[in-house]
């Protein structure tokens, strides 16, 4: 039943932070077309792209689904905008849940919808350390390197990110 794995990215800075991202992941586990098989630990992480915002709290899970990567991204903006999320009136602004398709296997898609690998995951901070969490050997099927050789490439500046006990 479940033929694919995904990796999805899981944020939030609205709110109950944690409890938005725990729930969204429920949320997603729980209507029997993905099973999850790792969750990342949750870090607070500083926002990147627009700054004039509080921190964000991330994590990133591994799951198994029988969907395919459009019917995914269509699940995760329905669980979205069931926890409270309206469109987005600032690019990469404040958002009550944030759910991202990071990989899909090893697939490769570049579509005005969806675009796998996601198109910045290489240079977040806060997509990186979770995937190293629970993988650093995970390939990234375009750039060729692994998750581990990403992060250790990123530079410094702006990205802070916390463990969350």
């Amino acid at each position: 039943m479940f033929v694919h794995t995904a990796f999805v990215g899981v944020g939030s800075n609205l709110g109950q932070k944690q409890d938005n991202c725990l729930r969204g992941i429920a949320e997603l586990t729980s209507n029997g077309h993905s099973r999850l098989l790792n969750q990342s630990r949750l870090y607070r992480t500083e926002p990147v792209d627009y700054l004039d915002q509080d921190w964000f709290v991330n994590c990133v899970v591994q799951i198994e689904t029988c969907l395919d990567p459009f019917e995914l991204l269509a699940v995760l903006q329905d669980i979205q905008k069931k926890a409270g999320r309206i469109s987005d009136a600032i690019r990469f602004g404040p958002r009550i849940l944030d759910m991202d398709v990071i990989f899909f296997d090893a697939t490769v898609i570049d579509h005005p919808d969806l675009t796998l690998p996601h198109p910045r995951m290489h240079l977040r901070r806060f997509v990186l350390k979770p995937l190293c969490d629970m993988d650093p050997t995970l390939r990234h099927p375009i750039l060729n390197q692994t998750v581990q050789q990403l992060l250790d490439n990123l530079e410094d500046a702006g990205q802070g990110i916390v463990e969350l006990s």
